[in-house]
């Protein structure tokens, strides 16, 4: 079997292992974000429709498996997870203009952005109320946290746009506040809901750390090694946006002066217009094996976090997210 093959498969085996979860998911998903607010109903029927893997609530009720979890309480939790994801997807569009997710028009774009902050606003509410439901309060404080803490990371990556003098601290900075940290609280909710001892609860949030940091970079790389028709956005977006990811990170340190020049040009002003040139010199740079290498570092750690729990099939569907998440296209 082909290798781009065989990771489809293996992946299409995590989701089979997860699917009766994340049917309920899907539902509880539905049903709490019904208003009567027609507006409100309007955009959250887009956003279901925009598909997505739901990795995040997918991770929550494989990490309660992996931790011998047999309640329900975890398909709210899923649910309160993919709240709070949908709505900083909301908040990003907004913030980053941008027309296009998935290879659909964004919120914004169709309602405008006064719309895609409002419901996104009423994504966050909602999943607050959900968590209240639970009435427990280690998952209130870590979910609480964690909100607080992807605030944080969208404001660090606003600072950051335009800033052609950011390093690859400061780029991980942001990746750990904005992406790792909601990877981290999922699969971590998931060993504390199973009664786990604290050093494996522990693990389970050092895996879905390390995964978030090494799904981020591999999305940061896609940037530059995809396309709308695969990625559902254009090549060079992030550089269209001021975005200095690792990528381009990487090439600056690499670059001749005039390649260099180039590059801070247009992190600085935004413009596309040498773009066929600095995708050029970033490719023959090594940034993308850099990149890539560097992704793959964080998705090792995160297998490696695995070893304190117990063997099962959900461990074994964890490990593979941590590989499929960096080598999905290149």
């Amino acid at each position: 079997m082909p290798a781009d093959a065989s990771r489809t498969a293996d992946f299409a085996a995590v989701r089979e292992l997860a699917a009766a979860d994340m049917l309920r998911v899907d539902a509880l998903i539905r049903t709490r974000l019904a208003s009567d607010v027609v507006l409100i109903n309007q955009i959250a029927d887009h956003i279901i429709a925009g598909g997505g893997k739901r990795l995040r609530p997918m991770l929550h009720v494989l990490a309660a498996g992996a931790a011998g979890y047999a309640g329900a309480q975890h398909i709210k939790l899923a649910a309160v997870i993919e709240f709070i994801h949908t709505s900083t997807l909301l908040h990003d569009d907004v913030v980053d203009e941008s027309d296009l997710r998935r290879g659909r028009k964004t919120a914004n774009a169709l309602w405008g952005n006064a719309a895609s902050v409002l419901v996104g606003d009423f994504l966050y509410s909602r999943s607050f109320q959900l968590m209240v439901e639970l009435d427990d309060m280690r998952v209130m404080r870590i979910l609480a946290d964690t909100t607080n803490t992807i605030a944080e990371g969208e404001v660090l990556q606003l600072l950051n746009i335009g800033n052609a003098d950011v390093d690859e601290a400061a780029y991980l900075a942001v990746i750990e506040r904005k992406t790792a940290v909601l990877f981290a609280a999922a699969t971590e909710l998931g060993g504390l809901l199973g009664g786990l001892p604290a050093e494996k609860v522990v693990a389970l949030r050092r895996f879905g750390m390390e995964l978030g940091y090494a799904f981020q970079i591999a999305d940061d790389l896609l940037d530059y090694v995809s396309d709308a028709g695969t990625l559902g956005k254009n090549i060079g977006d992030d550089l269209a946006e001021g975005k200095p990811t690792l990528p381009l990170i990487y090439a600056l340190e690499r670059a001749t002066p005039a390649q260099a020049e180039s590059m801070r040009q247009a992190i600085v002003h935004g413009g596309l217009d040498a773009l066929d040139d600095i995708v050029a010199a970033i490719r023959g740079s090594g940034a993308l094996e850099r990149t890539h290498a560097c992704a793959v570092r964080h998705a090792d750690a995160a297998r490696d976090a695995l070893a304190a729990l117990p063997s099962s099939p959900h461990r074994d569907a964890l490990a593979a997210l941590a590989d499929y998440s960096v080598q999905r296209s290149f």
